[in-house]
This record gives C-alpha cells, structure tokens and sequence, in this order.
C-alpha cells in the first residue's frame, strides 16, 4: 500500500483544511474548517475555522490502535469535543453565525473492508482493479452552492468581469444559507451542535478489486468550465488524473489554471483559490 498526502493553503488567511494520518491505527482522513460569519481569532490568531480542522485532526490522530467504537461514534465524540471548546472560547453555540464547522471524510481500513464517515462537502473516492471509479460519499454542500453559482453565471452573463462584485451579488444567499445547516432542507456539517450528528453518514465498502481511496477536501475538485460539456464527470477526472499523475502534480496543475483565470469567470467559483487537501491510497492489494 502506497500513500500520497497534500494540503496547500489557498488564498485565505490561513489553510483552515487538516490531514488526518494515522498509521498504527490504520485511519486517515481531511478535514475542512469553515470561519464563523462573526469574526474570531483564537490565541494564535488562528480561525474558527482553521480551530474546528485542527481540533478533528487531534483527536483522531490521539486514537488508540485498540479503540473498537466505530468512526460514526468517534466524529460524534468529537463533535461534542468541538461544541466544548467554543463554549470555553465565549462562542454563543444557540447562534449559527457564530459556530465553527468543519467538513469530514475519514477511513479506517481493514482487512477485509474499508470502514467510513463523512459529513459536509468532503469526498471519498473509490477505484477498481477493471478501472471503474465510484463515489463512496456525497457532497451534502453542492446543491446549496448550486443556487449561488447560478446567480453568478448569470451576473457574468450580464457581463459582470470582477470577482469582488459577483462576490457581493451572491453574499447574501451565502449568509442565509447558515441557517440551513444540520437541517432536512440544508446540509450536513460538524458544528458543535446535538442536531450535526442525525447527518453523519456513515458505512463501509469491501475490498475486492479495490485498487485506490481517495480522500479529498472541495477544493481539489476538477474545475468544470461555465459553458463546459465534459464527456466524463468531474469526479471520475479528478479520480483519474490524480492517479496518472500523483497528488502534488495534480495540485499544482489545478492552482495554475485558478491563477489564470483570477476572476473566477471561467471556471465559476468563490475564491480564487480554495485551500486544497487529500490523501491518496493506492496498490491497495499489493
């Protein structure tokens, strides 16, 4: 088994992303912090956002090898551990603008099977021996993001060219959609919060003719063009280029094409550039 690790801060303050590796107890998984709405620095000037990763990346890489409650108990766990610490930092926990949350993909692997828990817009990928690649989990943010986007392809379509004010044409929306989170009509996302654990999803594969994992933060995400008609789906692309080319080449492809388009018109997006992280598992029979 082979093991490629990358996480590449993007154009904000800090790289509020975080890599799990935890080899004795077989666990690995990527973490992506989001900022509350409300400003906050903690006492190294660090994010809410980069807090909630770094506290998940702690706790698990703290596992014991003989620890056997599964991955759903152990993000709930530390879901309450997060809820404790923005108490403790005078977050008021009742007001969803002020909360820390993170995303999550985490693996255990097994003899026989790979265990996993997801919550919020991180991914797990799967590949076969026969070259199929199958998506593990869903991105429980995109179609939130989606109603956004949409506004600002057709701002750009009206001929808007700067990002700072499609930016502020799809703010709002972005802030409403704090309201949603850990809801029916929202998405999933780990805040501290009882509700966040009722969206956890949790499961396992088996390994026959698994030939790669591959974990990865929204930023690592293949670029899909505004008018783009691509034959293969996004997430088969990045599965594929990743493994044609490893993780750190990949990454490094993908911040050249966002810094050549700094508007974000071409490939549609809210940042210039993401913070950007992923674990890739491969020769997994070998």
């Amino acid at each position: 088994m082979e093991l490629q690790t990358i996480s590449v801060q993007g154009s904000g303050i800090w790289n509020e992303d975080a890599l799990i590796v935890h080899k004795a107890a077989q666990l690995y998984g990527v973490a992506d912090g989001a900022t509350s709405l409300l400003p906050f620095r903690g006492p190294g000037g660090e994010t809410g956002g980069r807090m909630a990763s770094q506290l998940l990346k702690s706790y698990f890489e703290g596992i014991g090898p003989e620890d056997e409650r599964n991955l759903e108990q152990l993000l709930q766990e530390a879901n309450r551990l997060l809820g404790e610490e923005m108490v403790e930092s005078g977050i008021q926990v009742d007001e969803k603008d002020q909360l820390w949350t993170s995303g999550a993909a985490i693996v255990r692997i097994r003899e026989h099977y790979i265990e996993y828990v997801q919550s919020g817009d991180c991914m797990i990928m799967a590949a076969y021996a026969d070259g199929s690649i199958r998506a593990v989990t869903r991105d429980h943010v995109a179609q939130i993001d989606q109603e956004a986007k949409m506004i600002w392809k057709q701002a750009v379509h009206r001929g808007i060219q700067s990002r700072d004010e499609l930016w502020e044409l799809v703010k709002p929306l972005i802030v409403q959609n704090k309201a949603r989170m850990n809801t029916d009509r929202g998405y999933s996302v780990l805040n501290g919060r009882p509700e966040a654990e009722h969206f956890i999803e949790y499961g396992k594969i088996n390994r026959i003719q698994l030939t790669g994992l591959l974990l990865h933060t929204d930023g690592l995400y293949y670029p899909e063009e505004e008018n783009g008609d691509e034959a293969i789906p996004a997430r088969e692309m990045l599965m594929k280029k990743i493994a044609d080319f490893g993780l750190e080449a990949y990454a490094d492809w993908l911040i050249g094409t966002e810094n050549d388009d700094p508007e974000c018109i071409r490939y549609p997006r809210f940042k210039k550039s993401d913070d950007k992280s992923g674990i890739y598992v491969s020769r997994m029979n070998e």
